[in-house]
């Protein structure tokens, strides 16, 4: 298979569709078939929305996980749900806090795995609060494109997203899963 570098992401993670620039001579983001997008229930209900703005940039090569790698940066300010009430909510001191924490990041700190199925173990920093992950992924090389497929689950009382009342879990359940879908084409 061959060395993946490119602008993209792996993970959050986590988390965002848009916002993605490839940089390498190896493979380019497909961003028309790319997503990071979040599920939290609210009174039980699922509620989707995703970030529209991050920069991440992801080595990745399956023959040699000790050399690969994963970075990415979210723009908080880019989340969207669909309605610009609940954002402008969301945005706020008691939920992401984006004029004092502008960006969550992840960074790998190993990759592990094999026959397209990889833990991606690092560090989530939300909200000024570090946790280490890990990221179920999966990836396939389908023709001239790359795939990479996963979720993590994060609790968001351990990075303070909702604080005051909001912080009670009855309303708003405390898991959340960052779902993520990034498809690269391959430059030959």
């Amino acid at each position: 298979m061959k060395n993946l570098r490119t602008k993209s992401v792996i993970v959050l993670a986590l988390i965002c569709s848009g916002g993605w620039i490839a940089n390498t001579a190896w493979a380019q983001l497909d961003v028309a078939k790319s997503a990071v997008s979040i599920v939290a229930k609210q009174l039980g209900v699922p509620m989707n929305a995703k970030f529209k703005k991050f920069d991440a940039t992801v080595n990745f090569n399956p023959a040699q996980l000790a050399q690969s790698s994963a970075k990415v940066d979210i723009d908080m300010a880019s989340f969207d749900i669909g309605d610009e009430e609940y954002n402008k909510e969301v945005r706020g001191k008691d939920w992401f806090n984006t004029a004092k924490y502008p960006k969550a990041t992840f960074v790998s700190s190993s990759i592990k795995g094999t026959a397209g199925k990889y833990d991606v173990a690092g560090k989530l920093t939300i909200k000024g609060h570090t946790q280490d992950v890990v990221v179920a992924a999966t990836y396939k090389q389908d023709g001239s494109v790359n795939v990479f497929d996963g979720v993590l689950p994060i609790k968001r009382n351990a990075f303070s997203i909702g604080e005051g009342d909001w912080k009670d879990t009855s309303v708003v359940a405390d898991e959340v899963q960052i779902k993520f879908r990034i498809v690269t084409a391959v430059k030959k």
